[in-house]
């Protein structure tokens, strides 16, 4: 079952823009678009995380935090256009997890979602991810292709976790890297070429040249 995410957000086309980048990302994706009563929304609908802005109609998001924490302990992350230093404090004192300004890059809030679910949720973490007939098996770091196997240090695995999520997609080095300080993987861009290096090299290995594409001055694709 795909995680559950709640939306709160009254802005339509952001929130519309949210529900289909959430969906696109195999999450499921729910709105709030009654203000009245949002804690209701978030009792009933018991979602794994939510996205809540702080400027709304009727109750702020700081207020709103503070109700839900007297409940429940579900990862919650500020998606604001508020970007000052005493809003992004108050979220955390509130109890929130993560502070996003808008407009926010799509693929760091997507990392910083996948970092909370799987810190709150570990039980249910994805096992393994597959492309093109190859496999990364998050439980036990390794990678498989045709009965074949390589093993995978903890930056490999993540680089490629991170790739594998986002297929045909071209992902930048500065998103890596990003993603990864995000998960407590401490690399720079020279660090950042050389796991690159060596994870081709396991891939030549198992007979897979090219599976990681270079796209000049842009970033990495598969």
């Amino acid at each position: 079952m795909p995680y559950r995410i709640l939306v709160v957000e009254d802005d339509p086309t952001l929130r519309r823009e949210l529900v289909t980048l959430l969906e696109g990302d195999g999450y499921e994706a729910r709105a709030v678009t009654d203000f009245t009563d949002v804690v209701s929304a978030v009792r009933e609908i018991q979602p794994h995380l939510i996205l809540l802005d702080i400027r709304l109609p009727g109750e702020s998001g700081f207020a709103l935090c503070s109700q839900i924490r007297a409940f429940s302990q579900v990862p919650i992350v500020f998606v604001t256009s508020s970007n000052s230093d005493m809003d992004e404090l108050t979220s955390i004192l509130l109890g929130g997890d993560a502070f996003v300004t808008k407009p926010y890059h799509t693929a760091i809030l997507l990392a910083k979602i996948a970092s909370l679910l799987k810190r709150a949720y570990p039980q249910q973490g994805e096992a393994a991810l597959t492309s093109r007939e190859v496999t990364l098996h998050l439980d036990r770091g390794q990678l498989s292709y045709r009965g074949q196997t390589a093993e995978l240090t903890k930056s490999e695995s993540k680089i490629l976790a991170y790739l594998f999520r986002h297929p045909g997609t071209i992902c930048s080095r500065g998103d890596l890297v990003s993603y990864l300080w995000d998960n407590q993987v401490y690399v720079d861009d020279n660090a950042l070429s050389v796991h690159i290096g060596r994870i081709r090299e396991k891939l030549a290995a198992l007979g897979l040249t090219g599976f990681i594409q270079t796209k000049h001055r842009q970033g990495y694709l598969i």
